[in-house]
């Protein structure tokens, strides 16, 4: 017995079901990102888990030892995509690894055209196998944006499930002209509390409304250990989506 989702068929325990369809569709033949665990006190949806306790702690209060690097970024509001290079091509793909243009949602396709339209920009800085994961911020979900920057914004470059160093992500940001997330912190940890007040302001990047959160990023010795998030408890997820509001899309940036 099967069922169909939004993003393909499943079986009747949840396991995604791999048709010939879907290796098309699905590239990657699995997911392209997966859930960040949450901090103590962090909004949590279906699906999200938290953080063990010693997670917390290096994130939020004191490092390990002087090779742990505490990386504290902004978190945006919209949609998970990748851009991935598999077999000397480009390809535009949906956080659960399926091709953006098989999506049932605009968004995507915008986001599928956008990548097309600059092919060259990705292929010079990807290595074959490696996929540019971010968030797709033309559309609203629960936060507006009046961005001053251009709709996709770089968080991680990953082979398979292995993720880049910062300053190597950051070093390819820079080459292909990529946004990053707003850093707040880099080094040291820091509490919640601090982190929160300091996104205050708005953020860095036009959130019109309250930012969503952010994201603790921890390295040991220039390499990825974990990562852990916070998200404002009253945030109201997909607030702005036609299936949620009932109401017309809010675009932050159309073509």
């Amino acid at each position: 017995m099967r069922g169909t989702g939004r993003d393909g068929p499943f079986n009747h325990i949840g396991c995604e079901v791999m048709t010939v369809e879907n290796q098309v569709r699905k590239p990657l033949g699995r997911k392209s990102y997966g859930h960040i665990p949450h901090l103590p006190g962090s909004r949590m949806g279906p699906g999200d888990h938290k953080c063990h306790d010693g997670q917390a702690r290096i994130a939020t209060w004191k490092r390990r030892d002087k090779y742990d690097m505490v990386i504290i970024t902004e978190k945006l509001d919209g949609s998970n995509v990748g851009i991935a290079r598999m077999d000397g091509k480009i390809l535009p793909i949906t956080r659960a690894g399926y091709l953006a243009s098989s999506s049932p949602w605009e968004q995507h396709w915008m986001f599928a055209n956008w990548v097309f339209a600059q092919q060259d920009r990705f292929m010079s800085i990807l290595q074959d196998g490696e996929r540019l994961c971010g968030e797709w911020l033309a559309q609203a979900h629960g936060t507006r944006y009046d961005l001053w920057h251009e709709p996709f914004v770089l968080f991680d470059i990953m082979y398979g499930s292995a993720r880049c160093s910062y300053l190597e992500i950051r070093k390819r940001a820079l080459q292909a002209g990529l946004v990053m997330p707003s850093v707040i912190s880099y080094g040291e940890p820091m509490p919640i509390d601090t982190v929160m007040k300091i996104l205050s302001n708005g953020g860095l990047h036009g959130a019109i409304d309250e930012p969503e959160g952010a994201v603790w990023r921890i390295e040991d010795k220039g390499k990825f250990d974990f990562m852990v998030k916070y998200v404002r408890p009253n945030k109201q997820d997909g607030q702005y989506l036609p299936e949620v509001s009932g109401k017309e899309p809010v675009w932050n940036w159309r073509a």
